[in-house]
C-alpha cells in the first residue's frame, strides 16, 4: 500500500490560525481503479484565499470540512496510472494539494506542456497567480496605454507579477507597496517598479501621496484597509480599482471600519470592482501564450519562497499570511 501524508483542518480558527487548528495524518491509498492516476506532488501551493475556506461562512468557494484533507493547487508527476491519457511520467496540475501523494480519476488532473520552465511556475507566474494579475489589470481595471498604476502587496505572489504585467500592458508608471525595505528594493531593482514604499514606515495615505504627484489611474488591491483608503484619495477622475484581496482583514475578529473617503467614488466617477480569477477563465489561453513567452525570453521574472516537507505546510501558510514570502509561497513535499 502507498501512504500519503496529508494536512487536515481540525478546528475553525478564530483570528490568526495556529498549528493546533491542523493535523498531519497518514492515509493509505487504495489500489488504482479504472482510468485513475497516482501523482507524487512536487510543489503544493498555499494562498491567502485559503484562510477564508477555514471559516464556516458563505463565500464564492465552499469551506474546508473539519477532519478532511484540505485542497488547493499542486503540480506533480504521475507515478502510477490506468489512464491512456496520463501515462506514468506525465506532468500534471490539479487541486489535490496539502498532501505529498494525490490519487483520483484522471479527469481531475490536467496535463502540463513539456517546457524548460520549472513545474512550479504553473502554480505561480504561469498559473492562477499570473492569470489573476492579468485578468485584474486587463479586464477588470481596463488598463490603458499611459495609465499610472498602484499595486498593494506588490512583493507577494500576485503583486510581483502584476507590476510587470502592468508594464507589458502599457502602464506609464507603476508604484508598489511592500512590508520591508528589502522588498521595496526588490520591487525597484528586479520587478521594474518605478517607485515603491514600505507601508510600515508611515501612514500609507501620506506615503502614497508623496510618490504620486499626478495621482493614479488604476489601483490593483491585494490588501484592503488603509491601502484602499489611500488609493481612493489618489485615483484620478475615471480611475478604476480591481479588488483582488484584502489580506489585512482576513484574521480580523472585530468589525473593521470602511474607508472614510467613499464620497470620492461619486466626486471622481470612480469604479471599484471585486473579482475572482475563476470568473475569467476565458482569458486562460491568451494569458498562457503571452506569459510563457515573457517568461521564456526573460522579460518577466519571478521569485518563489519554497518550504521543504509537507509536514511544514501549515508553517508555510502561516508565514505567507504574515508576509514572510517574496513572490509565490510553495511547499515542496
Amino acid at each position: 500500500m502507498t501512504t500519503s501524508t496529508q494536512i487536515q483542518l481540525v478546528s475553525r480558527p478564530v483570528g490568526v490560525p495556529t498549528a493546533e487548528d491542523f493535523a498531519t495524518v497518514e492515509v493509505e491509498l487504495a489500489a488504482l481503479g479504472e482510468n485513475e492516476v497516482r501523482v507524487r506532488n512536487e510543489y503544493v501551493s498555499v494562498d491567502p484565499y485559503m484562510r477564508g475556506r477555514m471559516s464556516d461562512s458563505k463565500s464564492y468557494i465552499p469551506p474546508f470540512e473539519l477532519g478532511e484533507t484540505m485542497t488547493g493547487g499542486a503540480v506533480g508527476r504521475v507515478v502510477e496510472s490506468t489512464s491512456d491519457a496520463l501515462p506514468v511520467g506525465s506532468a500534471v496540475l490539479h487541486s489535490l494539494g496539502w498532501r505529498d501523494v494525490a490519487q483520483g480519476p484522471a479527469g481531475h488532473f490536467s496535463a502540463l506542456p513539456e517546457t524548460d520552465l520549472p513545474l512550479s511556475v504553473f502554480l505561480g507566474a504561469a498559473g492562477m497567480t499570473g492569470l489573476t494579475a492579468y485578468a485584474g489589470l486587463k479586464r477588470v481595471a481596463g488598463l490603458q496605454e499611459g495609465d499610472i498604476v498602484f499595486i498593494s502587496g506588490a512583493a507577494g505572489a500576485v503583486g510581483s507579477i502584476a507590476g510587470q504585467v502592468a508594464r507589458k500592458l502599457g502602464a506609464s508608471r507603476v508604484i508598489g507597496s511592500a512590508g520591508s525595505d528589502e522588498k521595496v528594493a526588490l520591487l525597484k531593482e528586479k520587478y521594474g517598479y518605478d517607485d515603491a514604499f514600505n507601508y510600515k514606515d508611515a501612514p500609507v495615505r501620506k506615503q502614497l501621496r508623496s510618490v504620486t504627484p499626478d495621482g493614479i489611474n488604476v489601483y490593483f488591491d491585494n490588501v484592503g484597509g488603509d491601502h484602499l483608503e489611500a488609493a481612493l484619495d489618489r485615483l484620478n477622475r475615471g480611475g478604476r480599482a480591481a479588488l483582488c484581496g484584502a489580506i489585512s482583514q482576513y484574521n480580523a475578529t472585530e468589525r473593521i471600519p470602511g474607508p472614510d473617503n467613499m464620497a470620492n467614488l461619486v466626486k471622481n466617477s470612480l469604479k471599484l470592482e471585486g473579482f475572482i480569477v475563476g470568473q475569467h477563465q476565458d482569458l486562460q489561453a491568451e494569458f498562457a501564450e503571452r506569459m510563457t513567452g515573457w517568461l521564456a525570453d526573460g522579460s518577466v521574472v519571478f521569485d518563489e519562497t519554497v518550504v521543504d516537507g509537507i509536514q511544514n505546510a501549515v508553517s508555510a501558510f502561516l508565514d505567507m499570511m504574515d508576509g514572510a514570502n517574496t513572490g509565490k509561497m510553495l511547499v515542496r513535499p
